[in-house]
């Protein structure tokens, strides 16, 4: 009886310790899986946290994608076009790799577009520049049949008509020389040494409404001239410049003309208007353009729709030549006052009795072959550039103003010496010559043009 109670203690106490250690494992397992539990929580909040945020990323980069090309690379087209275009930045500046290759897009777009640009650009100057090479030699050709024409012309009408004719040509002649300037060509013309009033008067001659500008002289020597590499170079320039001033002035005002000589050697041609003036902008756009500083990268595209020439081909002009315009002053008129700088090194001394200032002015009628009427003597001449005279369609023959050159004071107050009267034949025998050279002078550039053609 003893033993089966010792059995059953022991049994009971095994069962009671075992239950124990159950219970204890049981609890240190539910523990644990508690524990896991909540780790697993975490993690699932977590991972659901980075969903989150890679959605919210994929939503801004889709986003800065379409902002990329629905924005930013348009403004930035426009913004080769006009500096006014401003060009928004990205939407994401966090410094990711997204952000980095979105930038790289928009930078190698600017770049692929510029390269296509000026490669475009190059294609339009060849073919604007071979169009007008073909037109100013045609002009130049019908302008020797248009000075043959009336120096054989007898009936003042037709003289008159005929002068029509010459100054349309003039100016079709100035428009596409300037063209050509800005697509790269010469300006087309060699000449002499000449005088700078002839230039000026030269200059004028290619103008609608040459009758307005009043030209006046302030040099201290009458034999001032500029070389002639610079001549027709400076003639264009202050064509052009004198007729922005035409056009922006009323037609009953006039434009001042003033030839000054300075005191550190150069010569000022100043050129003064009574118009509106010009807005801050365009002064600092004409400004940038006349300085020639960008000539060498100045695209077409870059003139406007249609192009303004005028000041990209005297910007031209002056870096190839070194003389320097400025428009940025206002003319005592309230207009604007611009300002051709002939530096010393482009400026000569023209002996006044080997070369008179006004050639053409100063000779008689030539001796031609056919008989001549005087009236039409101070129109004859080969090249349109070096005419002294030109005629609008609302003035008559008679009323056609002449260039005069303007006798400067001698330095003792005495009176100038009056001309001497010129000797018919000398006077044809040196005109036969101008037209000689002038003849062979532009044999040479018709061979030239067809060299290239």
């Amino acid at each position: 009886m003893t033993s089966y109670s010792e059995a059953a203690l022991a049994v009971l106490g095994a069962t009671s310790i075992l239950g124990t250690v159950t219970t204890a494992a049981l609890t240190r397992s539910r523990a644990v899986l508690s524990h896991r539990c909540a780790a697993l929580a975490r993690r699932v909040v977590e991972q659901d946290e980075a969903l989150a945020s890679h959605r919210h990323r994929e939503v801004a980069q889709c986003k800065e994608l379409r902002h990329l090309v629905t924005a930013r690379l348009p403004a930035a087209a426009l913004r080769l076009i006009s500096d006014h275009h401003p060009v928004p930045g990205g939407l994401l500046a966090d410094g990711s790799d997204f952000a980095v290759q979105a930038e790289a897009v928009h930078d190698l777009f600017v770049e692929a577009l510029l390269g296509e640009r000026v490669r475009i650009d190059s294609a339009a100057r060849a073919a604007l520049r071979g169009a007008c090479t073909a037109i100013q030699a045609q002009s130049f050709r019908l302008q020797t049949l248009i000075d043959d024409l009336e120096r054989d012309t007898r009936d003042q009408q037709v003289l008159k008509e005929y002068l029509r004719i010459d100054q349309l040509n003039e100016q079709v002649l100035r428009l596409v020389q300037k063209a050509a300037i800005v697509s790269g060509s010469w300006p087309g013309l060699v000449r002499p040494d000449a005088h700078i009033p002839d230039i000026v008067a030269g200059a004028t001659s290619r103008l609608y409404g040459f009758e307005r500008i009043q030209v006046h002289t302030r040099l201290l020597a009458s034999g001032v001239g500029v070389v002639g590499r610079a001549a027709e170079p400076l003639a264009v320039a202050c064509a052009e410049l004198m007729a922005n001033a035409l056009e922006s002035s009323r037609g009953d005002l006039t434009v001042e003309v003033t030839l000054l000589q300075t005191d550190n050697g150069s010569v000022c041609i100043q050129i003064d208007d009574a118009g509106k003036g010009m807005t801050r902008e365009a002064v600092v756009r004409g400004t940038r353009l006349v300085s020639g500083e960008n000539a060498g990268r100045l695209l077409l595209t870059e003139l406007g729709d249609p192009p303004a020439l005028g000041f990209a081909a005297i910007g031209q002009l002056a870096a190839d030549h070194g003389f320097y315009v400025s428009i940025d002053q206002v003319s005592p008129y309230g207009g604007v006052r611009a300002v051709v700088s002939v530096p010393s090194h482009l400026l000569t001394t023209i002996d006044v009795k080997a070369e008179p200032p006004s050639a053409m002015a100063a000779l008689s009628a030539p001796a031609p072959r056919t008989p001549v009427p005087p009236a039409s003597a101070a129109f004859s001449g080969p090249v349109a550039a070096l005419r002294d005279v030109r005629a609008s369609s609302r003035h008559d023959a008679s009323e056609l103003p002449q260039r005069r050159r303007r006798a400067a004071p001698l330095r003792d107050g005495s009176a100038p010496r009056a001309a001497r009267p010129l000797d018919p034949e000398v006077a044809g025998a040196a005109w036969g010559e101008f037209e000689q050279a002038v003849a062979a002078g532009r044999d040479a550039t018709d061979s030239e043009d067809k060299d290239k053609s």
